[in-house]
C-alpha cells in the first residue's frame, strides 16, 4: 500500500516543481524549442500541472461524501467536551482513523472547522424555525407559544452543537465572530419581533422587549444542562412546564 502524503506536502512540492518549469521553459526560449506554441506561453503548462496535483491531493483515495461528515462531528464531539483550545487537528484525525495531513482535504485549519460548525447550527436553527413560525396574523401569544416549544425541541437534540455556539464564540477570529453574532441578532430579532407585537396589542407588558427576548433564549437554552430524555420529564412535559415559566415573564394571564 503507497504511504499517504499531505496535501500540504502536494501543494508545496507542486509550487516548487511550478517555480523550477517555469525557470526551464525560460531557458528553452534561447534553445531550438523556441517558438513552440507551450513554450510561448510556459505559465498555461505548469498552471496546468499545478491544478493537476491539487485535485490528485484531494481526490485521490478520497470519500469527502463520508469522511467529511465524520471530520465534523468528530471534531464537534472533541470541542464540546474537552474545549477547542484543548483539542488538536492531530486528536481529531486519530479519532476519525486519517492521518493528520488528510484532514486538510476536508478543512484548512481548526479555526475554519469551529467556524463551519457554529454557522451550520445557526443556519439550521435560523431555517427550523422560519419553516414552523406561525404568521403574524396568528397573534403573538400563539407566536410565543410556538417560538418556545421549538427552542426546546430543537436544541435538546443538539447539545454538542449549542454548547460550542455559546461557549466558543471567544475563540473565534474577530471576522469569524461577526459572521455568527449577526446570525445570534436574527434569531434575536426574530423573538424580539414577537414580543414586541405583544406589547403593541397589549397581550404583554414589557419595558424592554430586547433585554427580555435575550433573557427568555438564555432560560430555553440552559434546559441542555440538566434535561435528559430518560428522565422523569418527557420533552413534551418540559415544553409545557417553560411554557408556563414563559407566560409569567411577559406577564400573560396563565387561563389564557
Amino acid at each position: 500500500m503507497p504511504p499517504k502524503i499531505s496535501l500540504r506536502l502536494i501543494l508545496l512540492l507542486s509550487r516548487r516543481l511550478r517555480s523550477s518549469l517555469s525557470s526551464l521553459l525560460a531557458l528553452c526560449h534561447a534553445g531550438p524549442l523556441a517558438g513552440k506554441p507551450w513554450i510561448e506561453s510556459p505559465g498555461v503548462l505548469s498552471e496546468q500541472m499545478f491544478r493537476y496535483s491539487f485535485d490528485m491531493a484531494r481526490t485521490q483515495g478520497s470519500h469527502s461524501d463520508i469522511t467529511g461528515p465524520r471530520v465534523r462531528d468528530t471534531a464537534l464531539r472533541l470541542f464540546a467536551q474537552y474545549g477547542y483550545a484543548s483539542v488538536s487537528m492531530r486528536q481529531i484525525a486519530n479519532e476519525v482513523g486519517v492521518q493528520a495531513g488528510a484532514l486538510y482535504n476536508y478543512t484548512p485549519d481548526k479555526q475554519s472547522l469551529l467556524f463551519d460548525l457554529m454557522q451550520m447550527h445557526m443556519t439550521s436553527l435560523l431555517s427550523g424555525w422560519r419553516a414552523e413560525a406561525p404568521l403574524k396574523e396568528t397573534g403573538a401569544l400563539n407566536r410565543l407559544k410556538a417560538f418556545t416549544r421549538f427552542h426546546i425541541r430543537f436544541n435538546t437534540k443538539r447539545a454538542d452543537a449549542v454548547f460550542i455556539a455559546y461557549m466558543e464564540l471567544r475563540s473565534l477570529t474577530p471576522e469569524n465572530f461577526e459572521v455568527i453574532s449577526a446570525l445570534r441578532r436574527d434569531y434575536e430579532n426574530q423573538l424580539e419581533d414577537i414580543l414586541s407585537q405583544g406589547n403593541a396589542t397589549g397581550d404583554f407588558n414589557l419595558n424592554e422587549p430586547r433585554i427580555t427576548a435575550m433573557a427568555v433564549i438564555a432560560m430555553l437554552t440552559g434546559v441542555n444542562t440538566w434535561f435528559r430524555a430518560d428522565g422523569r420529564l418527557s420533552l413534551e412535559d418540559l415544553e409545557t412546564h417553560y411554557w408556563l415559566l414563559v407566560q409569567r415573564v411577559v406577564a400573560v394571564d396563565e387561563s389564557s
